[in-house]
């Protein structure tokens, strides 16, 4: 992204004027000159405007953070640490919205009041990665009693102007762009790269330091700024209001529960002879349902083939797309504003029969695999210098695991049911070389299909079969696609564990927790 020097603004304190006697310019002819008055500042009126502006730059605070980010090479390690900035505001009494990608990892949060220098010790709430939202509260509020709690309003209109605030990096002042709204569409989150939600897009940059501030028109909030596009100069990307309030509202209750899935894929109607075979006219509603993900809501009313016409009385036109307060969104904005344990209402055509179906929406765990995941320390059992982790998204970057297999299997981990058979998918991420493992590096990077002859669901289970009460006289493991085993000897295998372990620095051989 192209960086920009942002318009800065001037604190409230201006500059006086001096002004001199006439006196002084032509002296008098008495012998002794009188003194010259005192210089005076003065102290031009501050306009309404310039009053409600400072009102709310001091509801704009400036976030400093101290994160740990874990170690997926090496998970017996503490991590790397590091640090990094960003801007939050206060929209109620001790409560201080910004991104979730701006405080996770967190081990130390400061806030800072413009114009001042105090830092506050502040702690996150609540903090949402699947929508990148976060809340955060100070130890003592006191300072920040009375300030203004900015107001949260309604989508801008395209082309309508919005201003940006926030503190980017390259100064320690407040910054305020403008910029104007130029599209409003569904999109991936950077911060979990998987999550998909509502997004605003306005031609004004998004640069590190500014995520999490606020973005304003007519003196309301009507989205939080949070990424960039690093293709593109001067373009960036804010949260609107329906993802910030369906946040606000989830944490009500004291806990963030998530975004709900319907689980299903769709396709759209557009080719001719698709739409033939169903019968369907050219302004007829609809989109295929390509697939249904086992265990999720959609599971319970669709089948694949079926032709889904409607979503809760709205109609799903063959792009997928429906209509909802004057705009045409993605059909899975409809879940996005529910949440757990809420029903929805399924039109859709079997076999040229019109039908009805509620089902009830919950939360998808097995997706995760699929997104990156922070503030969890990773999970991994070592047994003769064979390093096991479950895969996640985390590992795959973290390991840049490059075998078609393992692209598979995340890739279809959900959308092929991998989930009911694999709760975990064990990988043999390393091999820490000794001679008990002598020749078996070369292994590494491929999934973990049974060990001593079971089948593996799940890490847990691993560690079990390689930490038995009794040992057995081989240990024998057999990866996803490679056709010789690997074998490690069952007898001295803890003495050699123990080698190993001090040899590598390794505090613990296993971190099961989720």
């Amino acid at each position: 992204m192209k960086m920009f020097k942002p318009f800065i603004i001037a604190s409230s304190a201006l500059l006086g004027s001096t002004i001199i006697s006439s006196a002084q310019a032509t002296p008098a002819p008495a012998p002794a000159p009188a003194p010259a008055p005192a210089a005076q500042t003065l102290a031009p009126a501050i306009s309404t405007e310039d009053q409600v502006k400072a009102s709310i730059y001091k509801s704009i605070v400036k976030i400093e953070v101290a994160t740990q980010t874990a170690d997926y090479k090496t998970p017996w390690n503490s991590g790397r640490f590091a640090g990094g900035t960003g801007t939050g505001f206060l929209i109620g009494k001790n409560r201080f919205l910004t991104n979730a990608h701006v405080v996770s990892n967190n081990k130390r949060v400061f806030i800072t009041m413009h114009g001042s220098a105090r830092k506050h010790k502040a702690r996150v709430l609540h903090i949402a990665h699947d929508c990148d939202l976060a809340i955060l509260e100070i130890d003592d509020f006191t300072p920040f009693e009375g300030l203004k709690h900015l107001e949260i309003g309604r989508i801008p209109q395209l082309e309508s102007e919005v201003r940006v605030i926030g503190y980017p990096v390259g100064g320690d002042r407040i910054s305020v762009t403008r910029g104007v709204v130029s599209r409003i569409d569904f999109n991936t989150y950077a911060h979990s790269r998987a999550d998909q939600h509502l997004v605003v897009q306005i031609d004004a940059a998004i640069n590190p330091g500014n995520s999490g501030g606020p973005v304003l028109q007519n003196g309301k909030v009507v989205g939080v700024a949070f990424q960039g596009l690093t293709s593109a100069d001067n373009t960036g990307y804010m949260i609107p209001t329906p993802v910030v309030n369906r946040f606000l509202k989830d944490i009500e209750d004291g806990q963030y529960d998530h975004y709900m899935s319907l689980g299903i894929s769709e396709f759209p109607m557009f080719n001719p002879a698709m739409r033939k075979v169903y019968n369907l006219s050219e302004d007829d509603p609809g989109v295929l349902v390509a697939r249904v993900i086992a265990e999720t809501p959609a599971a319970k009313a669709l089948k694949e083939g079926d032709l889904l016409t409607a979503i809760d009385g709205y109609d799903v036109d063959s792009s997928g797309s429906v209509m909802i307060e004057g705009a045409r969104v993605d059909m899975n904005e409809i879940v996005e504003r529910k949440f757990a344990g809420d029903k929805v209402e399924l039109s859709f055509a079997r076999d040229g029969e019109k039908q009805t179906a509620t089902v009830e929406l919950t939360h998808f765990t097995a997706a995760q695999l699929q997104t990156v995941q922070y503030g969890k320390r990773p999970r991994y059992t070592i047994q003769g210098g064979l390093v096991f982790q479950p895969l996640t998204l985390n590992l795959f970057i973290a390991q840049r695991l490059d075998s078609p297999r393992i692209r598979r299997l995340i890739a279809r981990y959900v959308s092929e049911n991998i989930f009911k058979e694999r709760e975990d998918i064990v990988i043999l991420t390393s091999v820490l070389n000794d001679p008990v493992n002598e020749k078996l590096s070369g292994f590494s990077g491929n999934a973990v299909e049974s060990i001593n002859g079971i089948k593996i669901k799940n890490l847990q289970q691993a560690h079990e079969l390689l930490n038995p009460k009794e040992l057995p006289e081989f240990f024998v493991i057999r990866l996803d696609g490679v056709s010789r085993p690997l074998i490690l000897p069952g007898k001295n295998i803890n003495a050699i564990n123990q080698r190993i372990q001090q040899t590598y620095g390794i505090g613990s051989p296993s971190f099961l927790t989720k």
